[in-house]
């Protein structure tokens, strides 16, 4: 568990400020993406190596995942419907989480970020309808729910 510390603060510093910069900014920088995802395949490789062939699944099928629905929405409609920093970050939580916990994370993220456009309505009401909703706070809520999965797999 010591040896798991270090990473456990990592991870819940970049999800916490990923979700924070997103929620006031609406992006998702490379510089703090791209550490989290490296860090996620360090942990395993450290901490968890057996489970190191499913991080790097997971970090695959999370930025594959979303890839395909941006561009398939993107060519679609001409504009984005998801921005491609929620496309990184997925593949960085999937890196941390594996593969086999993707669908519930993104499930979770997608009610989360439904509830918080739901409460944008009430508060702001129609002008909520104009303003992108960021993704990046649902998935890091979502990331830390389903966390303990990762960090505390025996309880």
């Amino acid at each position: 568990m010591f040896v798991a510390l270090p990473f456990l603060i990592f991870y819940a510093s970049f999800s916490l400020l990923l979700g924070i910069y997103d929620a006031r900014t609406g992006l998702l920088p490379d510089r703090f993406t791209c550490p989290l995802l490296w860090g996620g395949l360090l942990y395993h490789q450290i901490c968890l190596p057996e489970r190191l062939p499913d991080a790097l699944w997971g970090a695959i099928a999370g930025y594959g995942g979303f890839a395909l629905i941006y561009w398939g929405y993107r060519l679609r409609y001409q504009k984005e419907g998801l921005g491609y920093g929620d496309v990184k970050y997925l593949a960085a939580l999937g890196a941390w989480h594996c593969w086999e916990t993707l669908p519930l994370l993104v499930f979770l993220a997608a009610m989360l970020a439904c509830g918080g456009f739901g409460v944008a309505l009430l508060v702001r009401g129609k002008s909520a309808l104009i303003n992108p909703l960021p993704f990046g706070p649902g998935l890091a809520v979502a990331g830390f729910i389903t966390g303990w999965k990762v960090f505390f797999p025996d309880g």
